[in-house]
Formats: C-alpha cells, sequence, structure tokens
C-alpha cells in the first residue's frame, strides 16, 4: 500500500498520544478516517483536527473489549465509508503490579483491552478489508512485546501475545495468497500519558510510586506521537513485517538478540538498587 490517498483508515484508541497522531498523519496522506476510542472529549478533539484537514472522518465511542460492539463498528465504517483498507488496533492502557500482588480483575482488565481488543478488531475488519482492492493490518505491540520486564508482567503478556498473534497472521494471509497484509508496531518510550494513568497495585517487595513513575517515563521517552505515527505510516507504505519505533525500541532489540537471557540479569540488577534508593527516601 505505497498510496495511501483516498483510503479508508481505522483507528482505535484515536483520542489521544499515537492513535490522535495517526489520525492526522494519515489525513495528511488523503486518508479518510474512521476513528474510536472511550474518551468521547478526546475523540471529539480528534475530529476537528482532522477535519481540518478536509478528509472525511467519523468518530464512535467505544469500548475494544466488547465484542459485539467492535464487530458492529466494523459494518458501520464501511456503510459511513463505503468500504475500508486499513484497521490500526492501537487501544491500550497500563498496569504496574508484581504478580503476587495483581489483582485478578486489574489482569483480565488488561487483557481485555490490549489483547482481546487487538483480536477483535482484527477480526471484525478482516472480513470487509477482504472485500477492498487492498488492505492492511497494523497491530500495536510495544518494545515490551520484546523483553520481559518486572512489575509489568500482564502489559508484557499481552504485548507478547500480540506479536505472536500478529506474526501467525502475516503468514497465514501470504499463504493464503490475499491482498491483505499485516505489521506488528513496537514503540519503545512515546511522550504519552499512559504511564499516569495506569492502574498501579503497590506491594511489599517492589513499592512503587505512582508520580515517580510517571515522571521517570517522561525522562527516557524521547520519541513523540507524531514521531511514532510517522514511522509506523512508513512501515505501512513499505508493507514491514515489524516496526521499531524510536530508538530505544532499536537498542532493546539489539539486547534482546545479542542477550536473549543475560538481559533479565541485568534489568533486574538496576530495579533492585530503584528500588532500595526509593525505600531510602526520606518520608
Amino acid at each position: 500500500m505505497k498510496h495511501l490517498a483516498n483510503k479508508v483508515v481505522a483507528i482505535t484508541g484515536a483520542a489521544s498520544g499515537i492513535g490522535q497522531a495517526l489520525a492526522i498523519g494519515l489525513a495528511k496522506e488523503g486518508c479518510n478516517i474512521a476513528i474510536t476510542d472511550i474518551n468521547e472529549t478526546g475523540l471529539q478533539d480528534t475530529v476537528k483536527k482532522v477535519e481540518a484537514l478536509g478528509v472525511t472522518v467519523t468518530a464512535q465511542k467505544l469500548d475494544v473489549s466488547d465484542r459485539i460492539a467492535m464487530e458492529a463498528w466494523a459494518a458501520k465504517v464501511v456503510e459511513d465509508h463505503g468500504e475500508v483498507n486499513v484497521i490500526i488496533n492501537n487501544a491500550g492502557v497500563a498496569l504496574s503490579a508484581t504478580i503476587e500482588d495483581m489483582k485478578y480483575e486489574d489482569f483480565e482488565w488488561l487483557m481485555s483491552i490490549n489483547f482481546w481488543g487487538v483480536v477483535y478488531g482484527t477480526k471484525a475488519f478482516l472480513p470487509h478489508l477482504k472485500k477492498a482492492e487492498s488492505g492492511h493490518i497494523i497491530n500495536i505491540s510495544s518494545v515490551f512485546g520484546l523483553i520481559g520486564i518486572p512489575t509489568l508482567s500482564a502489559y508484557n503478556s499481552a504485548k507478547f501475545a500480540v506479536r505472536g498473534f500478529t506474526e501467525a497472521l502475516r503468514q497465514e494471509l501470504e499463504i493464503a495468497g490475499y491482498n491483505i497484509s499485516c505489521s506488528s508496531i513496537h514503540p519503545g518510550g512515546i511522550k504519552t500519558n499512559i504511564a499516569n494513568s495506569a492502574r498501579l497495585t503497590e506491594g511489599q517487595d517492589l513499592p512503587l510510586d505512582k508520580q515517580k513513575m510517571g515522571l521517570d517515563f517522561d525522562k527516557i521517552a524521547t520519541t513523540t506521537s507524531e514521531q511514532a505515527a510517522a514511522s509506523i505510516i512508513k512501515g505501512l507504505k513499505r508493507n514491514k513485517r515489524r516496526v521499531l519505533v524510536g530508538p530505544d525500541a532499536k537498542a532493546f532489540d539489539i539486547m534482546q538478540r545479542l542477550m536473549p537471557t543475560i538481559y533479565q540479569k541485568l534489568v533486574a540488577a538496576t530495579i533492585r538498587r530503584g528500588s532500595k534508593k526509593l525505600n531510602e527516601r526520606p518520608a
């Protein structure tokens, strides 16, 4: 899909961050846009910004963990736009907790959005993509779909699952010879609000500070949402199987390739030192 003008792109989680930046970036490419998010206020903000670029945009408030609602939205996108060429499963949430302290309900909440939302979006749009002249599925994984990190086991689980799901799907589409492809996207630290809005469970072994966590994330998040969107759109045009977004994502990818098990010791040692310093802070 080297030429995007007049293509119809559907995007989940488009009220802010990468989702909003993708909607704007693809509108600048001449795409017509269908967006959804659970945040209706942010969704309308995206609509205004996309409309200003002179393309057609439709929006609907939607919880991606609702399979029936996702299937209905896919049908509505085709009804409104005539067809759909790209689905970008971007909606996601964060959860920080040790496995011991994590509540089942929180684990299920994250998986229902970060993994099942991707599955529902893919399966809901796939039949419609097959009917179009060309189609592409973009599934947003993470750098944490490449490496495992303490206190992010639920997030890791979902993002590793998205990666495996997408890689298997790509091969199935190639075997079947459909006019559809797909890409697994692995952003590193992106300047969005996901860390500050994460659910956080504090345990005795690894005390966590939500405010400090957000501030520290801002320090290492060197890539803007606009830069991330540009990388993803470039990967779409080039039909890349995997897109690493940001210098940190590329560095972690290299680390995992060169030290597939040793990196775990390095990460654990770094976290241990950080936890010790946190415990030593004055009240």
